[in-house]
């Protein structure tokens, strides 16, 4: 494995929230899982009655393509988007009552389904191999037993089918967060902020993949779309409009949001180039060889000498990037220092964040627990 610059991660200077030591959310993870769980076996079960009612059907692989669909769901994530909506219905204040508390775990969850959906998407699209260290789905459809022939028939049957597991979660993802049984009235305000999201995070994706370069104003915009309010500020807003919260907290989100949202789309360019495989469960040459803007490239290139441009605009996008030739061009890219720009811009978000975040009207241990989320997103290694 080839030997990566470590780039350090820097603490952001002091404002009035107490920097808190992160707090495992692992009990929350655990029922959003168990919520997910429950509903993509009611999933399976009207699935397989639908297959069973051809016998023609019974050699589809279906069965197998849907264990493969809940593996995927199911995986060792961070769970960021529901917890954020989650703490977003905390931070407005609602009464403790058990079946509302369940109902917002169960609608939070829902992103989980739709986030799925993106990956499943994204990865077909970057044809990546690996996801959370497993094969990404594409690729692991290629093994379905009813996939015979030659493997780049193989591949392109199992492309189509990743396709639609893609949109079976989308859709999945608005029966949960439907029948999640969430005040009615509170989920068609929910549903403002949900819509939204997901118009941008399409937006997002369609620059992304549709303008070249190394803009920085443009790898902002993918940014705010595509990860910052997708990531953050949407599911905030969703969780608290769960809670009938006023105006001013819907709007105070946006403001904690979208710099904490961008902070984590930072530390993601970094990790795409810099980080550890073992830790990522992603290839480091992927985002190379996939030329994406990033605000990382773009200050890489704003900073670099003649020989360093040479080797940043000759190497970064080509599809068939060696893992020899990626270590020179991480060498460029670490020899401008933009690696350290970045680090420091991630500083000046997740400050800007945690200052909105002392103005806040909100109850203490929100206060803390969105303080040791926002820590979380911007010093994780994965």
């Amino acid at each position: 494995m080839s030997t990566v610059r470590a780039v350090p991660t820097i603490a952001p200077r002091a404002t009035g929230t107490t920097r808190t030591a992160l707090t495992e959310p692992a009990p929350l993870r655990q029922r959003f899982d168990a919520a997910l769980a429950h509903f993509l076996n009611h999933r399976a079960d009207e699935l397989g009655a639908l297959e069973a009612q051809t016998p023609a059907t019974r050699a589809s692989g279906l069965a197998e393509a849907m264990s493969l669909i809940r593996r995927f769901v199911l995986a060792d994530g961070k769970r960021l988007r529901p917890l954020f909506c989650y703490w977003g219905w905390r931070c407005a204040g609602p009464d403790h009552d058990p079946a509302a508390e369940d109902a917002v775990i169960a609608a939070a969850a829902a992103l989980e389904l739709f986030h799925s959906f993106a990956l499943i998407h994204d990865d077909l699209m970057d044809a990546s191999d690996l996801r959370r260290g497993e094969p990404t789905l594409h690729r692991a459809f290629t093994g379905l037993p009813p996939l015979r022939g030659a493997k780049a028939e193989r591949e392109r049957l199992a492309a189509s089918l990743a396709i639609l597991a893609g949109d079976l979660c989308a859709m999945w993802s608005d029966q949960m967060f439907e029948e999640a049984g969430a005040d009615r009235d509170r989920v068609v305000a929910a549903r403002h902020w949900l819509a939204l999201m997901r118009s941008e995070v399409m937006v997002g994706q369609y620059l992304d993949l549709t303008v070249a370069g190394g803009s920085l104003s443009l790898a902002e915009q993918v940014i705010r779309y595509k990860t910052a309010r997708y990531t953050v500020t949407r599911p905030l807003q969703i969780g608290a409009a769960l809670a009938g919260a006023p105006a001013e907290l819907l709007d105070g989100f946006e403001r904690f949001g979208d710099p904490l949202g961008a902070a984590f789309q930072l530390r993601d360019d970094l990790l795409g180039v810099f980080g550890e495989p073992e830790q990522t469960g992603k290839s480091v040459v992927d985002d190379l060889r996939e030329g994406k803007p990033t605000v990382l490239i773009g200050l890489a290139l704003a900073r670099a000498d003649t020989a360093q441009t040479r080797t940043i605009t000759s190497l970064y996008g080509r599809a068939d990037l060696t893992e020899r030739a990626a270590r020179r061009l991480r060498a460029a890219i670490a020899a401008t220092g933009a690696p350290e720009a970045v680090e420091m811009l991630i500083e000046q978000r997740w400050a800007q964040a945690l200052a909105v975040l002392d103005e806040l009207p909100v109850a203490a241990d929100a206060r803390a627990a969105l303080c040791s989320l926002a820590a979380a997103a911007v010093t994780r290694r994965r």
